[in-house]
């Protein structure tokens, strides 16, 4: 027999120590929050990049954790002493690699609070507040954007899984009996030489396989050429093919070349294609009112996705896909088993439907958080001003006889390369590395390496903008010795 409930089970104590009492919570939380204030303050004083060898962390932790419980001192000692040496910096200033990211104090703050509540925002009714402040605030930066109003929007946490969503509504749009029988039709997806790989991944998850995504070939300032993207369509179109998903760039991660959206957009609409623009990085910069171009044609997309944590100074992950088709976004993910069916009511979003996660962060309050504290003015002055940075550094380059810019650098990145081989320019960007003085990244194009430099860190300066190119005019003077 069940033992018989307790006559007051709400006054009952939970398990000895599962609860961490709140003077401990409230001193600990104390400490935290001033290392973070101090880090914020400090972040210069570190190494950009982690100086720790592969596996020396794994080796410095237990195999096993503790059977009984550690007091917070130890574990916050332990957190300076283990953790923090293998940290590579993403939030300093002089973090110049892939692309720059600013975890900004509003952002920050939002994030424990979103840790404190922990809500599911799966149902409307499973977090009515999650569901509305991310209508409301998706609104706000749609405006910012200069999107229509008409375009739905929806956070996740990545442009890697908001691209999978977007091939994902697009194969249904072309084929709406996958999502019962699998997939059938043969079909094609096209995007740039220089489109993300997770576009890629996402038509391998999907079943579209690989061999059937086309990679166009861009033009000199390695923009996606329409012409070959028509050719391209005609060709698969006269073997059996079916056409049905093409990716326009703006800011690709490469070079962040912007490709002719409204072109790609013509030919999406000849000839049936979903468009998605992938403007995960790029496209965050049409907040300001001079460089809204760079999303024009944007409003004939069928999606387009851009990420917050990456200019818009929120703590990492947000994503936000924005659609004007939600009703075949919803298509083809809306799965609904009985225990999570709720009473129907037109203002009762319920965003599981419109995407593969069903478990569902706050992340809407960061944004929240950080769109109300900057405000539209300082967070389009901020962008502004590093696109200024990136220019000047491009003249910095061309001026020096030792360096080439090697493509235009229409944002904040600048991508170039010491005029020597690929083995000298490696070494001079793993030196600057090495330094600690800042963190570099690279990439290949036209078959030679080629140094990136990208600006986009909130607490940034033209100062320290001048010490990374010191450190690579110097570095450089050495590989000439």
């Amino acid at each position: 027999m069940p033992p018989e409930p307790s006559a007051s089970p709400q006054t009952e104590a939970p398990a000895e120590g599962a609860v961490m009492p709140p003077e401990e919570f409230r001193r600990y939380g104390y400490q935290v929050i001033d290392w973070i204030a101090d880090y914020m303050r400090q972040v210069r004083d570190y190494p950009v990049l982690a100086r720790t060898r592969p596996g020396e962390l794994l080796d410095s932790l237990p195999p096993f954790a503790p059977e009984a419980g550690e007091p917070m001192d130890l574990i916050l000692n332990d957190f300076q002493k283990l953790i923090l040496p293998a940290i590579t910096h993403w939030n300093h200033p002089r973090f110049h690699a892939y692309f720059s990211v600013s975890s900004s104090g509003p952002g920050i703050l939002a994030e424990a609070l979103i840790a404190a509540l922990n809500v599911n925002g799966m149902l409307w009714k499973s977090a009515p507040a999650c569901t509305e402040l991310e209508q409301t605030a998706l609104g706000w930066l749609r405006q910012w954007l200069g999107l229509p109003e008409s375009f739905f929007g929806v956070i996740h946490d990545t442009a890697s899984s908001n691209a999978l969503h977007a091939i994902a509504a697009a194969r249904h749009l072309a084929d709406p009996e996958a999502r019962r029988r699998g997939h059938a039709l043969p079909l094609t997806l096209y995007v740039s030489e220089h489109a993300h790989s997770s576009l890629e991944k996402g038509a391998l998850v999907l079943g579209v396989g690989q061999d059937n995504v086309r990679k166009i070939q861009v033009d000199s300032e390695f923009r996606m050429r329409p012409d070959a993207l028509r050719d391209a369509i005609e060709a698969d179109l006269a073997a059996g093919k079916k056409p049905f998903f093409a990716c326009a760039t703006v800011g690709t991660t490469s070079v962040t070349s912007v490709d002719p959206v409204p072109a790609i957009a013509d030919l999406a609409e000849r000839y049936g294609l979903w468009l998605h623009v992938d403007g995960a990085y790029g496209g965050t910069a049409a907040i300001v009112p001079e460089f809204r171009c760079l999303l024009a044609g944007a409003d004939r997309a069928d999606s387009i996705v851009v990420n917050p944590h990456k200019w818009l100074l929120c703590p990492i992950d947000i994503s936000v896909l924005y659609t004007r088709r939600p009703d075949v976004l919803r298509g083809a993910f809306s799965v609904v088993p009985e225990y999570l069916r709720t009473q129907e009511d037109p203002r009762a979003l319920n965003l599981m439907d419109y995407g593969l996660p069903l478990g569902r962060r706050f992340r809407a309050l960061k944004l929240w958080f950080v769109m109300r504290y900057f405000g539209h003015e300082r967070a389009a002055a901020m962008i502004r001003t590093h696109v200024d940075w990136a220019r000047e550094f491009a003249a910095w380059v061309e001026a020096d006889s030792r360096f080439e810019v090697v493509a235009p650098a229409p944002l904040s990145l600048v991508c170039f390369r010491y005029r020597g081989s690929d083995e000298q320019n490696r070494r001079l960007m793993d030196a600057v590395n090495a330094s600690g003085a800042a963190y570099l990244s690279h990439n290949v194009m036209a078959g030679r390496f080629v140094i990136r430099f990208a600006i986009g860190n909130l607490q940034t300066t033209r100062d320290d903008i001048a010490e990374v190119w010191r450190a690579i005019q110097q570095t450089a003077a050495g590989l000439q010795e």
